[in-house]
């Protein structure tokens, strides 16, 4: 489908403070765009402003300062931002069991409803413009599920029947919405996996608990580097800015190798044989 393009070529960008977020912000000024980036620690904001951005604070998780960050960005940009691409998130590790109704519910507050809550504080001035882009950065466990990263998977699926019942409800608006399926890429994702899983897991009461602390340390000093299917976060950037751009922007844009082969055996291998497979990722499963 084709789509009014964007006018005024500035964008928001959640998640900035490395990876993927980082990237998109770079590849994007580079391309002309202005970029309004934002991260949640004082620190990331402060590296953010040595690298020349004008950062705004965001706490996906705080209904209010999504609202004060979205004022914000339409503020500096007098009413005319074009774009958001919603990249911030985490992932919440742990056999679901293990995951307490308040872990499971700040993964859904900030991967789920901090991000419609910012598309919905910008929608109306998409509408106004006739125009905007909105770009959800899922991931391949959007359309897979893992064992040990349920709630974070629950999240993405959600993400991606959110973007699409929007992408249906803003054709008519000239407003497209897109997603992004990585699979592997070389960001801080384990580590901060890793570091989560510490802070809200009780691994000395688990059954998985042998199971959690070898996949801690071994996603904490396990460095994750570009290679043949593992990509750097500049290949998602340079999908998301074909998203921004691109007169006819893709429902979905899938990135590295296990991606794609992750979403053709989604779509033609029995459940049964995809378990299997999944499950091959369990270094050792406690039995009963």
């Amino acid at each position: 489908m084709k789509y009014p393009p964007v006018r005024q070529r500035s964008v928001l960008v959640t998640g900035c403070s490395t990876g993927i977020g980082r990237a998109t912000a770079a590849v994007l000024r580079t391309a002309g765009w202005h970029v309004i980036p934002t991260a949640r620690a004082p620190a990331d904001l402060e590296s953010l402003r040595e690298d020349g951005f004008a950062p705004i604070a965001l706490d996906l998780a705080d209904s209010t300062s999504v609202v004060d960050a979205a004022a914000e960005a339409i503020r500096r940009v007098d009413g005319q931002l074009g774009a958001l691409v919603n990249n911030a998130g985490y992932g919440q590790v742990g056999a679901l069991e293990d995951v307490s109704r308040d872990a499971l519910r700040r993964q859904f507050e900030v991967n789920v409803f901090g991000m419609q809550e910012l598309a919905n504080c910008l929608l109306p001035h998409f509408r106004r413009a006739g125009a905007g882009r909105i770009v959800n950065v899922s991931s391949v466990y959007g359309f897979l599920t893992a064992p040990l990263l349920g709630s974070y998977c629950a999240s993405k699926h959600a993400m991606e029947s959110l973007s699409d019942a929007l992408r249906m409800e803003l054709r008519s608006a000239g407003i497209a919405v897109s997603l992004i399926e990585p699979g592997p890429i070389a960001t801080a994702f384990r580590n901060n996996a890793a570091t989560q899983a510490e802070r809200s897991l009780e691994v000395a009461r688990s059954r998985f608990g042998e199971v959690y602390r070898r996949a801690i340390e071994r996603r904490k000093h396990r460095a994750k580097r570009p290679d043949f299917f593992t990509r750097p976060p500049e290949a998602v950037a340079r999908k998301i800015r074909h998203a921004l751009e691109s007169p006819r922007p893709r429902r979905r844009y899938l990135v590295t190798i296990p991606a794609y082969v992750g979403a053709v055996g989604r779509r033609f291998l029995p459940f049964a044989v995809i378990d299997s497979l999944m499950r091959t990722q369990l270094p050792r499963t406690p039995r009963e």
